[in-house]
């Protein structure tokens, strides 16, 4: 059985075979990371904020796919260590606009660079027919996260 969704139709065995190989790659980006204390949900969550601006709590849960109290306590933590403020939405004063500070910024650079450097040590170890190939991917990468981010989270 095909499956489609807007342009064409999709054997399911690439949707098996790209979600595996995914799953070994978020394995191996797990991995890149520096043990500096944040969870992949808090590292994700202060990406999301570098990219979005401020923005409502319930936005950011949602986005980030976990309950609006597993992202209150997570705010909480990374506002107690500096990452996040809170600051009154200009729409409505009784909302509260997540956003992220300059330590915040400056801890996801520093994560990016740490990532950055164990990677490259990976690529070096590979052919260059094979970081050719990588190289050629990344607008497919793109795509497909892109296209992620048009259909929205599943439930």
């Amino acid at each position: 059985m095909e499956i489609s969704r807007g342009r064409e139709s999709v054997e399911p065995a690439l949707a098996d075979e790209v979600a595996a190989a995914l799953g070994r790659l978020f394995g191996v980006f797990r991995s890149l990371s520096p043990p500096d204390g944040l969870s992949l949900t808090a590292a994700a969550t202060l990406s999301t904020l570098e990219r979005s601006g401020p923005c409502r709590l319930t936005w950011l849960a949602a986005r980030e796919g976990v309950s609006q109290p597993a992202m209150t306590q997570l705010i909480a933590r990374l506002q107690d260590a500096g990452l996040v403020d809170r600051a009154a939405d200009p729409a409505d004063g009784r909302v509260a606009q997540i956003g992220l500070t300059d330590d915040g910024r400056a801890t996801l650079a520093r994560r990016r660079a740490v990532r950055a450097g164990r990677l490259a040590e990976l690529l070096a170890g590979l052919t260059p027919g094979e970081r050719d190939a990588l190289a050629a991917a990344l607008p497919a990468m793109d795509a497909l996260a892109n296209a992620h981010r048009a259909i929205g989270a599943w439930s």
